[in-house]
């Protein structure tokens, strides 16, 4: 709570700094909508997603949502903000099913089930990932808990509006999800060969182990959903002094799961581990809203629709360890055409702004069309995280969240103008590159200002180390905290 609460309070000092001459770096602020809330774009190739491509079309956006969309569409106020985007081309804002940014830790490492956790209490809204998401038209993240456990925590879904406090991130009626995992990092089996490092084993460290711990904490969630709802029963009945179960918060998300009020994204690679975990669900009538990275999918796309789950994959990644070595790059468009809902995905704090071309890909490896390629970052996530009446495409109603494009998103030629969220402008490039001088100028006053500089320019070396630290640790180890892919 103390870290979120001196985030938030150096987002809204970085404007009043500024305002009185200091010299803090500051964020970009986002362009508000104007005192009318109206903003008309106008003769662009608009890509709608689910209702076609119009040519030589106008958007108006009014107090932050999609008002229309068509030909010659003109503003109620007269103050509106026009853009003339002739020979450039709208979209909806991205959508990235499975993101690291903003996420200040990734893996609570130390039980195999860590439910209680959530990547909600740790997000950063100053971190600069952020930004670039936004320069690369992505307007809305899934951040996930790692692999590290069989139950992993809880997931944030957040809406990027970089330089606003954090609690205007997260995306208003998201439903809440879990990260599950299986396979070779919940085993963990690569760290315990590293010389000098002693901990212990931790359980599970084999796949028949990883199903156990699934079966035994369902089985525990739902013995503790029985309890309360027999307690609920009785105090409606008028039953007088009844005690209550006492509360388990490793439970309580599982038990919002068993409910359908909290969706399941499980990283998965092998197409054995996939089928058990499908399996599991429909024994405990849960449904598994994504598999992540789901690399052997294309082995098992029928059982995948079947089921009803998600695909949320890389483009490209494949052959990096053991488990991956059967990854090829056609298994979205396998999975497409057996009816699976597919997403293409970040699973980083950077990559989020190339999913553009990452979508692009699809078109090559396995002939997906311009709009399924499209699909796949903007209303097929948006399905994932339940937000589709929202986000994903451009229509009537829905949150004005977009970007302006130079030339077609498919392009690696093309670059993004503006990016919109809720109406509002987050990124600008003509203003980015306006403030480019500005921030060189504030750089070297920060570097004069320096006292720690070398010695041959005036500074003192630093002291010697009071102690030193064991040969291996958890700080120079690499624990893959990145996140769950590599």
């Amino acid at each position: 709570m103390m870290r979120k609460l001196i985030a938030i309070m150096l987002v809204a000092l970085v404007p009043m700094w500024s305002a009185v001459g200091g010299t803090a770096l500051a964020q970009p602020q986002p362009q508000k909508r104007g005192a009318s809330g109206e903003t008309l774009i106008r003769n662009a190739t608009i890509l709608t997603v689910t209702r076609g491509t119009l040519q030589n079309a106008d958007l108006l956006i009014r107090d932050g949502k999609i008002a229309a969309v068509g030909s010659n569409l003109k503003a109620n106020d007269a103050n509106a903000r026009v853009i003339d985007a002739a020979g450039k081309f709208v979209m909806p804002g991205i959508v990235d099913a499975h993101s690291h940014s903003m996420s200040d830790a990734v893996n609570e490492g130390t039980l195999s089930v860590t439910s209680m956790v959530r990547i909600h209490d740790i997000l950063n809204p100053a971190a600069v990932n952020l930004y670039r998401a936004l320069a690369g038209g992505t307007t809305t993240l899934n951040i996930l808990h790692g692999s590290a456990n069989t139950i992993g925590g809880q997931n944030a879904v957040v809406k990027i509006k970089y330089g606003r406090p954090l609690e205007e991130f997260i995306f208003p009626g998201a439903l809440p999800g879990i990260k599950f995992a299986l396979g070779e990092n919940v085993k963990r089996a690569t760290q315990f060969n590293i010389p000098g490092l002693q901990q212990p084993r931790r359980y599970p460290a084999t796949r028949m182990g990883q199903e156990e711990v699934l079966r035994d904490s369902f089985t525990r969630a739902r013995d503790y959903k029985r309890s309360w709802d027999e307690h609920r029963a009785g105090t409606a009945r008028g039953e007088r002094n009844r005690i209550p179960p006492k509360r388990d918060l490793q439970l309580e998300p599982l038990v919002e799961i068993l409910e359908g009020r909290r969706l399941v994204h499980a990283h998965c690679y092998r197409a054995d581990e996939i089928v058990m975990l499908l399996n599991l669900a429909d024994e405990f009538g849960f449904k598994i809203k994504t598999l992540q990275h789901v690399l052997e999918g294309y082995k098992v796309a029928p059982e995948i629709a079947r089921h009803g789950a998600g695909a949320s994959l890389f483009a490209d990644n494949w052959a990096y360890k053991i488990e991956a070595y059967d990854a090829i790059p056609h298994a979205a468009a396998i999975l497409v055409r057996a009816g699976v809902v597919v997403s293409i995905n970040s699973d980083s704090d950077e990559r989020a702004r190339r999913l553009n071309i990452d979508a692009a890909k699809m078109m090559k490896y396995g002939g997906l069309t311009e709009e399924e390629a499209m699909r796949l970052i903007t209303i097929n996530p948006a399905i994932q995280l339940g937000v589709q009446d929202r986000v994903g495409s451009l229509e009537v109603g829905k949150d004005a969240d977009l970007a302006i494009w130079t030339g077609h998103p498919f392009s690696t030629y093309s670059r993004v103008e503006t990016t919109f969220i809720d109406g509002d402008i987050f990124f600008d490039r003509q203003q980015d590159l306006a403030r480019r001088e500005e921030l060189r100028r504030e750089r070297e006053e920060l570097e004069k200002a320096e006292a720690n500089r070398p010695p041959g320019e005036g500074g003192q070396p630093p002291g010697a180390p009071r102690g030193r630290r064991p040969a291996h640790t958890h700080d120079d180890i690499n624990f893959d905290e990145e996140g769950d892919n590599r």
